[in-house]
């Protein structure tokens, strides 16, 4: 059979995501930040997009008479503040050399975060030392590549051999150097290990004279983290009061000696919605403070007859994608509030009791709920938040699996976490609470079969560690 070309027609249908049902489902997905931002850098790149400010009281009234009300407000404004400084004369808060600043706008002001200290970082501060030090230029070198090997806890994450590679140095020289950097502030830093960490920090005080703490530190950390007294009481012959003063000294060491230079800043969180409960219904409000309002600018009503193609195409482009960013943004804000009024109603036991009575919830209820797929409401409760009356919460904290109750309801899993988190907080130091027992303490509660096993999850989920490492020694 002879090769050849031929010309066909085929008939296909494929599904193309455009760009603009991208960009709508981004937004679904970004939290109340990245939306500023976003919204904030279409409205530098759009000329057709611009922020409103509406009045109701000035919007109301003709033009004439708005332009007079704002000149009489100003007016007013402007004798107040003259005669106030007239009346404290050479004590006014503005000083007469400043006053001819008065207009400066706020682009020429230098902003907030040239005028605040940032955080100090463990490199930074160890860094700062050692150029202080009386050490050679030779040593600070072989210091610096110890530094940029830290860890964000202050162990050398490197050996003395690679560190001597790294500098170009001798094992010998590197290790001299590594005792001066371990006796910086915080002492302890660039330890290899905890022991080495805390037997530094025992040297710099001094404590190094008792060989029983030099033995306990060295031989005997894991006995003391796992309360396991009574073999280290019987090998150095002690009592447990003379035990308890071995373990305060421990105890006040630093086992992480840079996490305080760690330089994690806390993360406030702006809730989109709030719940409020007024009466005996609950009410949605979105939050849409700091969220420029946008609407289509003027420049959209130009007659482009006269134009090019190339500014004719651009135009259209442009006006387009604004519109479909105002259509999303409102998609975007209908979808948060139909879900949440969704939560609402299927988790009214926790807006009225609390986190105990929290139903088991998937996404496919709200999905069903409100006609929507359940990508669609996985997007939209992504990094998203609800103030209630019990509290700050994602949504996704909505969403947990059920246990089988004996009457053959469910209840959620987030309740029986919290429950054992209640337990666990009023039980006793001397006698902690067993996972068994725990279990016997909710089927007690909750009338629910619960396996030691799942206990042991439920707990190491809520960061609580075992009874045995719980109890404590008086």
């Amino acid at each position: 059979m002879a090769l050849e070309l031929r010309q066909q027609m085929k008939l296909s249908q494929q599904l193309v995501m455009t760009p603009q049902l991208q960009q709508a489902i981004k937004l679904l997905q970004l939290s109340r930040v990245e939306l500023l931002e976003t919204v904030q850098q279409e409205m530098l790149e759009n000329p057709f997009l611009e922020e409103s400010y509406t009045d109701e009281s000035l919007d109301q009234a003709p033009s004439e008479q708005r332009d007079s009300l704002e000149n009489e407000a100003y007016d007013r404004e402007l004798a107040r503040d003259a005669s106030w400084e007239d009346y404290l004369g050479e004590f006014a808060s503005t000083p007469k050399a400043s006053q001819s600043r008065e207009m400066e706008t706020a682009e020429e002001l230098s902003p907030l975060e040239s005028r605040c200290a940032s955080k100090p970082t463990l490199e930074g501060h160890l860094l700062w030392q050692l150029r202080l030090s009386t050490m050679t230029d030779r040593q600070k070198e072989i210091g610096e590549v110890i530094i940029g090997n830290l860890s964000s806890s202050g162990y050398l994450q490197a050996s003395v051999e690679e560190v001597a590679e790294m500098a170009g140095a001798t094992p010998e020289e590197t290790a001299a150097v590594l005792e001066k950097v371990q006796l910086m502030d915080p002492v302890g830093v660039a330890a290899r290990d905890v022991r080495e960490c805390l037997m530094v920090q025992i040297k710099n005080l001094n404590y190094d004279r008792d060989p029983v703490l030099v033995e306990l530190v060295q031989s005997h950390l894991e006995d003391l983290e796992a309360k396991r007294y009574k073999p280290v009481l019987r090998k150095f012959k002690l009592d447990m009061e003379d035990l308890q003063e071995y373990l305060a000294i421990i105890k006040s060491l630093d086992p992480m000696p840079g996490s305080s230079f760690g330089g994690s800043e806390p993360t406030y969180v702006s809730p989109d919605i709030f719940v409020y409960k007024v009466g005996d219904d609950f009410v949605i409000t979105l939050n849409d403070s700091g969220l420029p309002q946008l609407t289509m600018s003027t420049l959209a009503e130009l007659d482009m007859s006269g134009a090019s193609e190339s500014e004719r195409d651009y135009f259209n482009d442009k006006s387009r994608s604004a519109a479909w960013l105002i259509k999303s943004l409102y998609q975007r804000q209908r979808t948060l509030y139909k879900v949440t009024e969704s939560i609402v109603r299927h988790q009214r036991e926790f807006f009225e009791k609390g986190v105990t009575h929290l139903a088991p919830l998937i996404l496919k209820d709200i999905a069903d709920d409100i006609s929507m797929h359940e990508s669609t409401i996985s997007r939209i409760t992504t990094n998203k938040y609800v103030a209630t009356p019990h509290g700050v919460f994602e949504l996704k904290f909505f969403f947990n699996s059920g246990l089988e109750l004996a009457d053959g309801t469910q209840v959620g899993s987030e309740s029986v976490k919290a429950l054992i988190k209640k337990f666990i907080a009023d039980e006793d130091p001397k006698n902690p609470l067993s996972d068994e027992r725990l279990g016997e303490m909710l089927k007690e509660k909750l009338n629910v079969t619960i396996a030691r096993r799942t206990v042991a999850k439920y707990r190491t989920a809520l960061d609580i560690p075992s009874s045995s490492r719980r109890k404590k020694q008086f």
